[in-house]
């Protein structure tokens, strides 16, 4: 008897994919920009925003979901806003997957961008300014 190959579910596979594309995509679109803020700016609020950013890499993985489900949740009023408003609920859903996704990588994707930023030398900078780069 031959093995049934059409017996295997790839839905798992695929939403992986989904998952690990979207969350790319949104982490070039969101990451980039704020890693360039928090190496440029001076601004008084550099340090809690990085603190913010750094927090998954200290919180425990469940901690940290813990966290979302709580603010995010149908009782939270932000999770209750949020399906008043667009009619999204994060619980136990794709939206809440791919936000815990983001929350959780994001500094793996700041972190190195900022870092390279700031390795920058400021005279390169301004020459790439007035060559008109």
């Amino acid at each position: 008897m031959e093995p049934a190959l059409n017996a295997f579910d790839f839905a798992p596979v695929w939403l992986t994919l989904r998952l690990a594309t979207t969350t790319t995509l949104l982490l070039l679109l969101i990451g980039t920009p704020l890693a360039w803020w928090l190496a440029r700016t001076s601004s008084w609020l550099k340090i809690p925003i990085g603190a913010i950013v750094a927090m998954p890499l200290v919180l425990p993985p469940t901690v940290l979901g813990f966290y979302l489900l709580m603010s995010f949740g149908g009782r939270s009023p932000l999770g209750q806003w949020m399906q008043a408003q667009f009619g999204l609920s994060l619980s136990f859903s794709f939206s809440g997957i791919l936000l815990a996704s983001l929350v959780f990588n994001l500094p793996f994707m700041v972190q190195p961008i900022q870092r390279a930023f700031e390795a920058v030398a400021e005279d390169l900078r301004e020459a790439a300014l007035m060559s008109g780069l």
